[in-house]
């Protein structure tokens, strides 16, 4: 990092998970499938979904309010809110952010939200440390989170059992101010020749949902997933692998995942003779939650006490687009 800049740290963390708790044998009234097949292919026992009454914005704003809390800094004090998701409230208008930034109070706060699909959180995290590390703002509030219940087409048995709801938050500032959570490096890179591996393939502004559509649910999430396992394992073992170049194998304390699937994890993690246990993996109960995942995944690290003081923590995501994002931080 630039020497005149300032560096930058977490202040503190909230996530927010809903109660409603979907598991296996629930898809079986849908189509083919079993518990067995599904823990097999990717690792997931249960996911958590929104109840018909929530809305993506009330976990966004549960994180953020208990991140502030954890923080000691009030919603005023806020100079910024980022919102990394593909399943806000609306489509694309209003930006969620700026409906969580009312729900929390932070009216001095500008906002916006960031589209990077399960890359979400840390292209947000790389956003907002900018604007922290000029000096333009002090406090940042960076939210990473999904409702993707709400986006899946529950008879397509590629995605609906793969996906969850969840979302997580972290509070941005000078690394000086908050003495914790400094934020080393980050990567971010993107490969839009693999765009429609991941995607709502109709609906959009390029054409408007129609009848037909709607029947047909081709505005709902599809994804491609050989092509995307091929992608994903390469891409975490290299992210991993630049998070951890020149460093001390012995200062790793944790490496924090997308949570894409079990076995994927499990792959990079035996080409790099990681340790299982310096691997988090939460899928098992959450399923995919695509940007709240790696947020949701830190936060859980931090209240185990799983992050020892002064060692690395080693963040890596990859998603739609395709996009990938990896992050290096010092705790």
């Amino acid at each position: 990092m630039n020497p005149s800049l300032i560096d930058v740290g977490i202040a503190g963390y909230g996530c927010s998970i809903p109660e409603r708790s979907v598991d296996n044998n629930y898809f079986t009234r849908f189509f083919e499938t079993s518990d067995e097949w599904i823990m097999q292919r990717t690792g997931i026992q249960a996911r958590r979904w929104l109840k018909d009454d929530e809305k993506p914005s009330d976990m966004f704003t549960a994180a953020s309010e208990r991140c502030l809390e954890k923080s000691g800094v009030n919603a005023e004090d806020v100079d910024l809110i980022i919102l990394a998701t593909v399943s806000g409230d609306h489509l694309g208008v209003p930006a969620t952010a700026c409906i969580v930034q009312d729900n929390i109070g932070a009216k001095n706060a500008a906002a916006f939200d960031i589209q990077a699909a399960c890359t979400g959180f840390l292209y947000a995290l790389s956003v907002g440390r900018q604007f922290v590390a000029t000096g333009a703002y002090k406090n940042v509030l960076v939210i990473g989170g999904e409702g993707l219940s709400r986006i899946i087409d529950i008879y397509d048995r590629g995605t609906s059992i793969i996906f969850g709801d969840g979302a997580g938050a972290v509070l941005l500032q000078p690394h000086e101010t908050c003495q914790q959570g400094l934020i080393e490096d980050i990567t971010l890179g993107a490969d839009g020749a693999g765009a429609q591996f991941i995607t709502r393939p109709r609906g959009g502004a390029m054409e408007q949902i129609t009848p037909d559509i709607l029947s047909e649910g081709t505005h709902q999430l599809r994804m491609k997933g050989r092509e995307v396992y091929r992608f994903a394992v390469s891409r975490m073992t290299e992210l991993m692998a630049w998070a951890m170049e020149g460093q001390d194998p012995e200062e790793l304390s944790i490496v924090v995942p997308h949570q894409v699937n079990k076995r994927i994890l499990e792959t990079a993690t035996a080409k790099l003779d990681l340790p299982p246990e310096k691997v988090y993996i939460n899928i098992d109960k959450y399923g995919n939650t695509s940007a709240g995942s790696v947020p949701v995944a830190l936060c859980e690290c931090l209240d185990a006490g799983k992050i020892e003081k002064g060692k690395l923590v080693v963040m890596a995501a990859f998603g739609a687009g395709l996009t990938w994002g990896g992050a290096r931080l010092r705790w």
